[in-house]
C-alpha cells in the first residue's frame, strides 16, 4: 500500500496494530507505532482535521496492542498520553491488567475511570472480572459482579458468570462455583464448564471433574480439552489407571489432541518448538543447556512433577520427558542465542503446566533474566525465581 504512494488513514493502522496484537508481534508494533507518530496520527492538527473518534481508536489499538504483546509499560505510556479516552480505551488498559495479573492495579484504575465519568459497559466488567480472577481476589470480584445490576444497571452475560465461576473455583470454593453454574440464568456452555474443570485439577478434587468433564463432553464431543483436562486430574492424584482408560477414551472417539507448541523470536526468526523436538538445528545445543540448567536447578531446590507425566516409565524418564516440554526447549535455545541480561518473551498455545512454571521460576534466578510467558489463558512475568501470578493461575 506504501509502495503504491497510499497514505494510510486510521483504520489502516488499526489494522496493522490489531494484527501485530494477534501475532503477539512486539517489535512490529513498535515499527507500526513509530509510522503513527511520523504520519502524525498522535498530533492535535490530526485530531482537529480528522476529529476525536479515529484519533481514540488508534490509541486505543495501541494500548491493546502493547498489552496482548507483554509490554504494560508501553500500553500505560501510551494511554497517558491519549488526549482523550472512553469506554473502550479503559476497556483495554483493565483487559491489560487482567492479563498480566494485576487486580489490584486493575480495581483501582476502574475506579478512577468512574471518577473521570466514564459509564463502564459489559465488556469493562468481563475485564475487570477476569483481573480478580487471575489475582484471586474473590471479595472484590464478587462485589463488582454484584455492582453491575444494582450500580450501572448492566446485565450479566455468560461471560461475566464464567469469570466468576472461575474467581471462586480457583479460590477453593468449588461448590458453590458448581452451584453458580446450575442456577444461572443461561444455559451454561462448555467455556463455563472449563473453568470449573480446571479449577478441579488445580485443588485436586477428582469426584467433581469427572462430574464437569462428562457435562464438558456432552457439549463439546468432538473437542479433546475435556478428556486432557480430566486426564490431567488423574495424572496429579496419581491415578494413572483411569489416566490411560481417559486417553482410550479419547482415541476411541477419534478426538484428536491440539499437539502443545511454542514460540521464540530470535533475530527476526519465529523458532517453533514441540515437546521432545528433534528437528531444530540446534538441538545438541539446547540439550546441553537444559542438563547444565537441571543440576543447577536441583541444587537450589527443585523437584520435578513427576506425577504429570501419564506414561508407565521409571522415575528418571519421567524426569527427562519433563525436560523436553516445547516451553523449555524454546526457553534453552533463547539462552543460548541471545545476549546475557536481555528479557526473553515466548508464547505458548495452551497452558503452561506446573513443572515448566516452577522450572521458569528457577531459571529466572539462575540465569539473572526476565521469562515473559504468554499462555492460552494469560501472561508470565517470571524474575528472580519469582512468577507475576504469584503461583495463583
Amino acid at each position: 500500500m506504501q509502495q503504491e504512494g497510499v497514505q494510510p488513514n486510521s483504520f489502516a493502522f488499526v489494522g496493522v496494530v490489531n494484527a501485530c496484537a494477534n501475532l503477539v508481534a512486539l517489535e512490529e508494533g513498535r515499527c507500526a507505532h513509530e509510522q503513527i507518530i511520523q504520519s502524525g496520527w498522535d498530533s492535535n492538527v490530526f485530531i482537529i482535521q480528522s476529529g476525536w473518534d479515529s484519533h481514540v481508536k488508534v490509541g486505543n489499538s495501541l494500548v491493546d496492542m502493547y498489552a496482548k504483546c507483554g509490554s504494560m509499560e508501553d500500553a500505560w505510556t501510551v494511554f497517558n498520553k491519549m488526549a482523550s479516552r472512553d469506554v473502550v480505551s479503559w476497556s483495554a488498559i483493565l483487559g491489560g491488567c487482567a492479563m498480566h495479573g494485576h487486580g489490584k492495579e486493575a480495581l483501582k484504575h476502574f475506579e478512577r475511570m468512574c471518577e473521570e465519568g466514564v459509564q463502564p459497559d459489559d465488556i469493562t466488567f468481563v475485564c475487570l472480572l477476569s483481573a480478580c480472577s487471575y489475582a484471586g481476589l474473590v471479595d472484590e470480584g464478587m462485589h463488582c459482579h454484584a455492582s453491575m445490576s444494582t450500580v450501572y444497571r448492566i446485565s450479566a452475560k455468560l461471560e461475566h458468570y464464567t469469570c466468576k465461576i472461575d474467581l471462586l473455583g480457583c479460590a477453593g470454593h468449588l461448590q458453590e462455583a458448581e452451584n453458580m453454574i446450575k442456577a444461572m440464568p443461561y444455559k451454561p456452555h462448555a467455556n463455563a464448564w472449563k473453568a470449573l474443570l480446571g479449577t478441579c485439577r488445580i485443588h485436586g478434587n477428582v469426584e467433581m471433574g469427572e462430574r464437569v468433564a462428562k457435562q464438558i463432553v456432552e457439549l463439546e464431543p468432538d473437542n479433546a480439552s475435556g478428556y486432557v483436562l480430566l486426564s490431567n486430574i488423574y495424572a496429579a492424584a496419581g491415578n494413572r489407571h483411569f489416566c490411560k482408560k481417559v486417553e482410550q477414551w479419547r482415541k476411541e472417539r477419534g478426538v484428536k489432541k491440539k499437539p502443545g507448541r511454542t514460540w521464540i523470536k530470535v533475530n527476526n526468526q519465529v523458532h517453533t518448538f514441540v515437546v521432545d523436538d528433534q528437528h531444530h538445528p540446534q538441538m545438541i545445543e539446547i540439550h546441553a543447556e537444559l542438563n547444565r540448567l537441571s543440576g543447577l536447578m536441583c541444587d537450589l531446590g527443585y523437584v520435578p512433577h513427576t506425577k504429570l507425566v501419564m506414561h508407565d516409565v521409571e522415575e528418571e524418564e519421567k524426569v527427562l520427558q519433563l525436560c523436553h516440554h516445547s516451553e523449555k526447549l524454546a526457553i534453552a535455545f533463547g539462552l543460548i542465542n541471545t545476549a546475557p541480561g536481555s528479557p526473553l518473551r515466548i508464547r505458548k498455545n495452551l497452558q503452561v503446566c506446573e513443572d515448566c512454571h516452577s522450572s521458569t521460576k528457577f531459571i529466572s534466578k539462575i540465569v539473572g533474566r526476565e521469562i515473559i510467558v504468554r499462555d492460552a489463558n494469560r501472561f508470565h512475568h517470571f524474575e528472580d525465581g519469582v512468577c507475576s501470578c504469584m503461583d495463583y493461575w
